[in-house]
């Protein structure tokens, strides 16, 4: 029989493959370490060959490692399509069979052998006991993983799934294959982590034990007690935040576009700062102002004679932090529902004798419902996974995010409370979302078609716009104050005691001087940053990659389960990264996976954690491109990842820009995860910053910040200089009182970020 290329042998894509699979098997180090990648230690090691170095053929040529002799044996399996072509039924059996026992058995024998012999005592019965060890799979493992997964998506491709499109086809395997391993894999076994006892055992009533516990659900705040449990607190908490945060987003939202605002573009750049400031700093210019030493505490202590307290400390300070912090976010995702409302809409109100109030009231709010529940839901999410503000501002109201932290990295070190605490964040979390969609419900909110709409949106009425202005005015004022403080505070000596100024905090943290070999970094703060702009420049092309390819996916492909995939790929969005972190920890601390303490796994968690933007800037973007330029392509002899590559990626740079923008600043400004993944080696900014903090170095802390939002302003500013100008093809209200003038009114998109 002949192959597909005309002659006799093995399919192409076989064959690479099976390099693929023989490389990882026979030349690379089967486990992992950081620095034995390109060494290749192993050949000039001597014999025996060390075990933390060699290939696995190495391994079972010596005898060792016996649970690897069948991977060896599936690596030549392949051959048994040899001079079959795609087309042949066994052709796709056969490579199906070989890639799901490959698969199986890596996950297997990882799971099975542990860091002392058996994992399973039924195990060790069978097999008897044995005092080897296995460590965490390395690049050997994930190239060996990667042949048999692919060999397995060509066995499906040669059976006719997705039209027997291999790249297709291989494309959903990689991506349901990360996001099984790297999201559902953590998540499930952070579950079964909350149901282990003291002794390591499995326990259903010491899970019940502590998840019913009057730590996590006590009401005694109600009924004269100083505190209620922390579970509650973080509920009211970001019910708060996420009704606040979105009334104040569509106040700013309707200023700009129905106001008459002259200066949106002013209120727009504004939105900014919050967004690319790490999430505790607003929290620290707070303390600097309203603290027991604070500007305004002492002026106000001076001109009335109070005492000064600690109010700060607690629900208030939380509240007004997560508000500044998280308003922003409200704001960017209104702005679009409210200037995608139909102007046509509201004139037809009007015509039909409503006023503008009985218009706005009826027409324009009820159109906004997908947008007030999107923000809401971003606003409770962002609550609830705050982790720098609580820290700094809780005080004695506790909350989960940080209650996690501590039973991980406080004295009692208890790795099954800090998961079921992940548990109820989780749950709140979920809840949270399915109530948005329920609320939401089954009906057409869609005003913008294929015609063309040129109309004008209405002005407010004028009593709502003065009371606009004046909630909009204050609160950009009070923004502009808090910044204004923290860019003062990186000047100051000693805050609240000596206010000279200094650039003493920047020279500690970056000075630069020389040595004898060359350039030195003297700054204590080089060392993370370096690390943070690193892992940020490797995590953010990785998520735009991933999210981009899902959305062609979702948007250009039909397949069985795309529903399911869909909703696997936007999981990680609902899920808090405090929730990441901690399922991070316990499913990636021991074999067969052993990232903790690594680089790798700080990518990993920005990668899965942010790619659902991705995925909805790719979708979005994507959905506005005709299939028929596919189409055209395919027709013409492209197949789809040249179609790929040449049609709709060069169509999709917005998409790209946005995604890369968006995954490279919460690389840069996350907290919340990356402070359990952190390590001596692997020191991010922000939780530099935090130790900082810790150690009431506040001035360094300060200006660290500065410098980093320095950093994100530049590449927001590169980035939205690149993307451009968004023109929807409406007239301005200015532009209908100034005819003949250009038009500089027209809606600017702005990337978003966050902690």
């Amino acid at each position: 029989m002949r192959s597909r290329t005309g002659g006799a042998g093995l399919h192409p894509t076989v064959v690479l493959w099976l390099i693929v699979g023989w490389t990882g098997y026979a030349v690379l180090p089967w486990y992992g370490l950081e620095d034995n990648f390109f060494g290749l230690s192993w050949v000039a090691g001597g014999y025996p060959i060390d075990p933390e170095v060699a290939p696995a053929l190495f391994l079972v040529l010596q005898g060792q490692k016996p649970w690897l002799v069948p991977l060896g044996l599936l690596l030549l399996a392949p051959l048994l399509v040899w001079g079959r072509s795609k087309a042949d039924p066994l052709f796709g059996a056969l490579l199906i069979a070989i890639g799901a026992a490959g698969m199986a058995w890596l996950l297997i024998q990882g799971y099975s052998v542990g860091l002392r012999g058996w994992r399973f005592e039924w195990l060790a019965g069978l097999f008897g006991e044995f005092d080897d060890r296995q460590f965490g799979m390395g690049y050997g493992a994930l190239l060996t993983a990667g042949s048999f997964l692919f060999l397995f998506t060509l066995g499906l491709a040669g059976r006719g799934a997705v039209g027997g499109d291999v790249f297709v086809v291989g494309s959903i395997g990689l991506v349901v294959a990360v996001v099984t391993m790297f999201i559902f894999v953590p998540i499930g076994q952070m579950l079964a982590n909350a149901l282990v006892d003291e002794q390591g055992g499995y326990s259903l009533s010491t899970f019940l034990d502590k998840i019913s516990s009057d730590r996590l659900w006590g009401l005694g705040c109600l009924s004269g007690g100083t505190r209620c449990g922390v579970a509650w607190n973080s509920l009211f908490l970001a019910i708060l935040v996420g009704v606040l945060s979105t009334a104040l987003g569509l106040v700013f939202a309707l200023v700009v576009t129905r106001s008459g605002f002259r200066h949106g573009r002013l209120l727009r750049a504004l939105t900014v700062l919050p967004i690319i400031t790490p999430p505790f700093v607003i929290g620290l210019a707070i303390i600097l102002l309203f603290g027991l030493s604070g500007a305004v505490t002492q002026a106000v202590s001076g001109v009335f004679g109070l005492q000064p307290t600690r109010w700060i400390y607690g629900l208030p300070g939380l509240l007004i932090a997560q508000l500044l912090a998280f308003t922003p976010i409200a704001f960017l995702v209104l702005i679009g529902v409210v200037e995608g409302v139909s102007p046509s809409m509201e004139e037809a109100a009007q015509t039909l004798r409503a006023n503008r109030w009985q218009t706005f009231r009826t027409v324009s709010l009820p159109l906004m419902r997908p947008g007030l529940a999107n923000a809401f839901l971003l606003g409770f999410i962002e609550s609830m996974a705050d982790f720098g503000n609580p820290l700094i501002l809780g005080g004695s109201f506790d909350v989960l995010s940080t209650e996690i932290f501590f039973a991980i990295v406080g004295a009692q070190n208890d790795q099954a409370l800090a998961a079921i605490l992940a548990v109820v964040l989780l749950f709140f979390t979920l809840g949270a979302f399915y109530a948005q969609r329920f609320w939401l419900g089954a009906k057409s909110y869609t005003t913008v078609s294929g015609k063309g709409d040129a109309g004008v949106h209405p002005l407010l009425p004028p009593q709502l716009r003065g009371a606009l202005y004046a909630i909009a005015g204050f609160w950009t004022v009070f923004t502009l104050v808090v910044y204004a403080t923290i860019f003062f505070g990186s000047f100051v000596r000693l805050w609240g005691v000596d206010f000279s100024l200094t650039t003493a905090h920047y020279v500690k943290a970056f000075a630069i001087g020389w040595n004898e070999f060359g350039l030195h970094w003297r700054g204590s703060a080089w060392s993370s940053f370096w690390t943070t702009l690193t892992i940020a420049l490797i995590s953010a092309p990785l998520t735009a990659a991933i999210g981009l390819l899902t959305a062609y996916l979702l948007v250009r492909q039909d397949f069985a389960g795309k529903q399911a995939f869909e909703f696997g790929t936007m999981l990680s969005f609902a899920i808090p990264g405090t929730v990441i972190g901690v399922s991070y920890v316990i499913a990636f601390n021991v074999p067969p996976i052993e990232l903790t303490g690594t680089g790798i796994i700080l990518v990993l968690s920005f990668i899965f954690r942010n790619m659902p933007v991705g995925v909805r800037a790719g979708v979005a973007s994507m959905s506005q491109i005709d299939r028929s330029l596919d189409e055209s392509s395919l027709t013409l002899g492209a197949n789809s990842w040249q179609t790929f590559r040449r049609v709709v990626l060069p169509l999709l740079r917005p998409a790209i820009l946005a995604a890369l923008v968006y995954s490279f600043v919460r690389a840069m400004t996350a907290i919340s995860a990356v402070i359990f993944l952190v390590s001596a080696r692997y020191d991010m900014s922000t939780s530099y910053i935090i130790g900082r903090v810790e150690n009431n170095e506040y001035g360094v802390a300060i200006a660290y910040s500065t410098v980093l939002i320095m950093v994100m302003l530049a590449m927001i500013g590169l980035m939205q200089l690149a993307v451009g100008s968004r023109d929807i093809g409406r007239r301005s209200q200015e532009g209908e009182t100034r005819r003949g003038q250009p038009d500089m009114g027209g809606p600017q998109p702005v990337f978003t970020g966050g902690g």
